[in-house]
């Protein structure tokens, strides 16, 4: 029997987001990395308004897209390397 449930690889350990029903501990399990994907539709955005969306971050993007900003790509891992005294 195959059973499906939802989760994220976050800091090296699988966590998942929805808790198998007649799963037993020790259970064999194969991962399956998914590309995110965010269908803007499932969240009541039309064509006309991703154009609209799309258009005004347009504004940011140059400062977004710019090699300083990559420090908040994992910004989580980061702030807890952080050196507190």
């Amino acid at each position: 029997m195959l059973t499906a449930v939802r989760g994220v690889f976050q800091g090296g350990k699988i966590i998942l987001v929805d808790t198998p029903e007649n799963v037993s501990d020790d259970t064999p399990v194969v991962v399956t990395f998914l590309t995110p994907t965010i269908y803007l539709s499932d969240h009541g955005i039309n064509q006309a308004q991703a154009a609209e969306l799309r258009e005004r971050f347009a504004t940011f993007s140059e400062d977004w897209d710019s090699p300083e900003m990559a420090v908040y790509d994992d910004y989580d891992t980061a702030k807890t390397k952080l050196a507190y005294t």
